[in-house]
């Protein structure tokens, strides 16, 4: 894959999951903003109602007791007309006159200001009637003056009643009046307007938990409920009990401490899902890049190990050719030391060929579990020894040295000596690769409870930081300028580390660049 195009690929996935999380984030808030502006209407229609609902109640009582003292009295009330009117139709066809008149009388009650809790003397109260009436003369030429001569009419529709209208305008300012001089606390009481408030809120679908306050003119009055407080964020109020100018001097305040909690819960069910959905994605998104960069890795790793194998592979094969080139020489042929000099160098290239072949396999084994590891009773000295002594030729080659320092005292390990001896030859082996010089290596044992631990020490070229996390990795081989300059191909340190954590050990790397490395490995004994 392009590299340009890898990177804006991730950049392209990278800005789609960002707008996403952004979008489910501007969604949650608008929501949570339309949720608030229903809450607002509804608690306002609300304390609306209430408040209409206290000032009709309060009504409706005076009014009650106003009809039953009227009735108790048993006074004549003083009668005055307060106006008449008349209207005449006149139709010169049918010779037919029609008159209609009209009195509006009003009957006065005197009644004692004490029942209303006033400090006047008396109250005057007032009923309006009306008495209507529709008179048909069959005689155009009547007029008022012929009327008031006792004239019969030949029709005759009287009706009368009481003007509600009058009568209703009447005693709402008259109820004002004397309900504004009385104390608040004898026009509500707490537990009446707890209940309104509750019954209203249930009524709209605010159902947390509320606290309630009648404020005067600003300041608090004994009409709220114990945690009352307010804040201007979780609190609406409405004025209640108006005076006859249209003005009031209460307030009913009424506060949702737990409005956020209300408000969110009604969110919650989906958000929940948003952000399930949102992690799902997430994480989708983070394995895919994280196995889109792993198969990039990868797929550099395995150029190089294709490039080192070849490598490897064309050595021998061309010392194999020359070899046999040179057998074929009628000169050498008779010569027999130089004939068996050629046939230990096919067999020594074609071992080397074989070993390849043989990690290859071998790992790949591994990783499949099809590798049969068979487990015995073995000391790790006499191991580490077998090991050494598989290497000892190559280090005399390059001059080197290999010191035990056995301090372990305890070393009976249950393991696979074969296997467990290759694990020692590929450190030794990375060991003398890696030294520029001479190599000198020290091998150290101790006992640390139940455990045995091998420490490998050599004083080669050392490796990176980021060469430490991943040399354990198949196929990783760090740099070292020229590509070619130490043969291998990233499998001898994958294979070490499958082994050990078969015979369920640990293997550890500690190394500082041009200060050599130590590997570390930790062993279970045998109790």
């Amino acid at each position: 894959m392009n590299k340009l195009f890898f990177r804006l690929l991730i950049v392209l996935m990278s800005l789609s999951l960002i707008g996403i999380i952004l979008v489910q984030v501007y969604w949650f808030n608008t929501s949570f903003q339309n949720n608030d502006e229903q809450f607002r209407f509804h608690v306002q229609q609300v304390i609306s109602n209430v408040a209409g609902k206290l000032q009709k109640q309060e009504a409706y009582n005076f009014y009650d007791k106003y009809n039953h003292y009227k009735d108790s009295t048993g006074k004549a009330p003083q009668k005055n007309d307060l106006l008449e009117f008349y209207y005449v139709q006149k139709n010169s066809r049918t010779n037919e006159t029609i008159i209609y008149s009209n009195s509006i009388i009003s009957e006065d009650y005197d009644i004692s200001s004490s029942f209303f809790d006033k400090k006047k003397d008396s109250v005057k109260l007032k009923n309006f009637s009306s008495k209507r009436v529709t008179e048909v003369y069959n005689n155009s030429n009547i007029d008022k003056s012929t009327i008031q001569n006792n004239l019969i009419p030949d029709v005759k529709i009287q009706k009368s009643g009481n003007l509600d209208i009058l009568d209703n305008a009447q005693f709402e300012i008259f109820f004002k009046d004397v309900a504004s001089t009385m104390p608040i606390q004898e026009r509500v009481s707490k537990a009446a307007l707890q209940k309104l408030l509750a019954n209203e809120l249930n009524e709209f679908g605010v159902k947390t938990p509320f606290e309630y306050g009648i404020y005067s003119n600003g300041l608090a009055t004994k009409i709220k409920s114990d945690k009352f407080r307010y804040d201007k964020f979780t609190t609406y109020s409405i004025p209640i009990f108006v005076d006859n100018e249209g003005n009031s001097k209460y307030q009913l305040l009424v506060s949702f401490p737990h409005k956020k909690k209300f408000l969110f819960s009604e969110l919650v069910g989906i958000t929940v899902l948003s952000i399930v959905f949102t992690l799902i994605i997430v994480i989708a998104y983070s394995s895919a890049l994280n196995q889109l960069i792993r198969q990039r890795q990868i797929s550099e790793i395995k150029t190089d190990f294709i490039n080192n194998m070849t490598h490897e592979f064309k050595t021998p094969i061309a010392t194999i050719n020359l070899a046999l080139d040179a057998i074929k020489n009628p000169k050498i042929i008779d010569d027999k030391e130089k004939v068996h000099r050629y046939l230990q160098m096919i067999r020594d290239e074609n071992k080397r060929m074989h070993a390849q072949v043989e990690n290859v396999l071998r790992i790949s084994k591994l990783e499949k579990r099809e590798l049969e590891i068979s487990k015995e009773s073995n000391d790790i000295h006499e191991v580490i020894d077998e090991a050494i002594e598989h290497v000892n030729l190559i280090i005399e080659d390059r001059q080197g040295t290999i010191t035990t320092h056995f301090n372990a005292k305890r070393t009976t390990v249950l393991l696979n000596d074969v296997h467990f001896t290759n694990v020692i030859v590929n450190i030794l082996d990375n060991a003398i690769k890696y030294s520029p010089e001479a190599p000198k290596i020290d091998v150290y044992t101790e006992n640390i409870k139940d455990f045995i631990i091998i420490k490998i020490k050599d004083q080669g070229a050392g490796m990176s930081k980021v060469a430490q996390k991943r040399i354990f990795e198949k196929f990783y081989r760090e740099h070292t300028g020229d590509l070619h300059n130490v043969k291998g191909h990233g499998l001898g340190l994958a294979y070490v580390k499958r082994i050990v954590e078969d015979h369920h050990g640990e293997i550890f790397a500690e190394s500082e660049k041009g200060k050599g490395s130590t590997f570390i490995i930790k062993i279970p004994l045998i109790n």
